[in-house]
């Protein structure tokens, strides 16, 4: 009886193991909370996980409340740049976005869709608009896995945006309404923000993905 016990419990870890090293994360621009990271804030050691599926910690896992907001990369209006991935699956692909928030993660406006294969690469580019307002402001990736549970990923960055767009200092609403001609962030999976709900097996085709698909 003891080997099987063993044996079990060998198999109930490494079943917990394989939880926390799956999935994906956002490495560069590295996330609020980010373990890989050297600065002064709490860790998320299971940063790879998915959002709650009741929706609470929407968005950003609620991290940008209660962790210091270091600036981690810096980009100009007009600019293309580079999003890195890491992670140990990518379950089928999925779809994904890249956004933008002013108002500390309240509403967000997709710069980037990749419908289908993503993250199934590393690297992504990405242009920040030329009418984007400079400032601080969180990015935001999130994802849509194709295989696997109907789940919502997202992790959230820091940035300085440099650029003759405005400045963020000023009223929040009013700096995130320069951005109203970009699609609003796509959300499903998540109980109490709406009933949306993805398929699996099929790339989310997404209602408005913006200009840069």
């Amino acid at each position: 009886m003891a080997p099987q016990s063993f044996a079990q419990t060998l198999c109930t870890l490494f079943l917990c193991i394989s939880g926390v090293v799956s999935h994906m994360q956002m490495q560069e621009p590295s996330p609020l909370r980010d373990p890989h990271s050297n600065r002064d804030e709490p860790k998320d050691y299971n940063i790879v996980a998915p959002l709650h599926a009741d929706g609470s910690d929407f968005a950003c896992k609620g991290y940008q409340w209660n962790t210091p907001l270091t600036v981690v990369a810096t980009y100009d209006t007009g600019g293309t740049y580079e999003m890195k991935l890491m992670g140990g699956a990518t379950h089928g692909g999925g779809s994904c976005q890249i956004a933008l928030s002013y108002d500390n993660g309240i509403t967000f406006r997709v710069i980037k869709s990749m419908e289908g294969n993503c993250p199934t690469q590393d690297t992504w580019d990405f242009t920040i608009p030329s009418n984007a307002p400079a400032g601080q402001a969180l990015l935001s990736w999130t994802w849509f896995n194709k295989v696997g549970n109907r789940e919502m990923y997202q992790n959230c960055a820091v940035v300085d945006i440099n650029g003759a767009g405005g400045d963020s200092a000023g009223d929040s609403n009013s700096t995130q309404d320069a951005l109203s001609d970009l699609p609003s962030l796509y959300v499903a999976n998540l109980a109490s923000i709406n009933d949306c709900k993805t398929v699996e097996t099929v790339d989310v085709q997404f209602d408005d993905p913006g200009p840069d698909v």
